[in-house]
């Protein structure tokens, strides 16, 4: 039964029998098979359907959360054989906040050197897209705000508290600085995150509580587009402070603390509330505990 929760899980998150179908690399007939076969099994109807999908039916919702969490049972009992046989090992997906990819990269970098036989895949995602994520088994465990919009019921380990720098270039009017203030922004010429990320609704709020309306002439879901229109457009933008050090490393640019409204959020590892973890999660977590705590 195991497969066809899955491909229920599938159709509910595509929204689509063809696009669910290629997600799990069968053929349209097969996976309606299955599903047929799981209603059967189940003795309801899962899912309103004619010539396309039309959605849960009211079983069908109900459905779902316990297909998530049997799946989520069935394939923590393999890991916790696998781990029995092998020790920590096998692979984990992660997805990830854009202004905490540098985090990612120390995590799984700290973690690989203890447990090496542990793969890693980073995705880049916005904080909803995550818990979204992590809901439909999509994807392990994430990076992502601990304390600025609601992240439901979850495990967490606070990895650092994000600081916010300007970052310009070494002839821009702020070089130099020791600080610079939000409010002094106003009016400048800023390229900014995209409004579907959480650090821009976090920079937006900050701008307003110094009383200025930002005004960004280019977006980007890419942290790397902003710094390159910093350096070749004159442009001026707000990052995180691990990730503008990064990113403006070799560079002529400056990156110059902000002062004088709001505060910085906790950034943290996110993974599915179980209790236990799978082996291999909950030594990510302790891990993740362990880097809070040194720094």
């Amino acid at each position: 039964m195991i497969d066809k929760l899955e491909m229920f899980i599938a159709v509910a998150k595509e929204g689509h029998f063809g696009r669910a179908a290629q997600s799990l690399g069968i053929t349209q007939p097969t996976l309606s098979t299955g599903i047929k076969t799981l209603e059967d099994q189940l003795g309801v109807q899962l899912i309103f359907r004619g010539s396309r999908y039309g959605g849960l039916t009211p079983e069908g919702q109900s459905a779902l959360v316990w297909a998530r969490k049997i799946v989520g049972d069935a394939r923590q009992l393999r890991e916790e054989m696998r781990f029995s046989r092998h020790g920590l090992a096998g692979q984990l997906r992660i997805a990830v906040i854009p202004t905490a990819l540098t985090w990612a990269g120390k995590l799984t970098t700290r973690f690989t050197e203890k447990h090496p036989n542990v793969r890693f895949t980073i995705l880049s995602r916005t904080s909803v897209e995550i818990l979204t994520m992590i809901e439909n088994l999509d994807v392990d465990a994430g990076i992502s705000y601990l304390d600025n919009e609601p992240t439901g019921r979850v495990s967490t380990e606070a990895l650092y508290e994000e600081r916010y720098m300007l970052v310009c270039r070494s002839d821009s009017e702020f070089a130099g600085r020791a600080e610079v203030r939000w409010r002094d922004l106003n009016g400048q010429k800023l390229c900014l995150l995209t409004p579907d990320m959480q650090n821009r609704r976090i920079i937006n709020k900050n701008f307003e509580m110094a009383g200025v309306v930002p005004e960004a002439t280019v977006e980007s879901n890419s942290t790397v587009v902003l710094v390159a229109n910093v350096l070749e457009g004159d442009f001026l933008t707000v990052l995180p402070a691990d990730m503008a050090r990064f990113l403006a490393g070799g560079k002529p640019v400056e990156i110059i603390p902000l002062s004088g409204a709001g505060k910085g959020h906790s950034v943290g590892l996110v993974a599915p509330w179980r209790e236990p973890h799978t082996p291999v999660l909950e030594a990510l977590l302790a891990e993740a505990r362990r880097m809070s705590e040194v720094r």
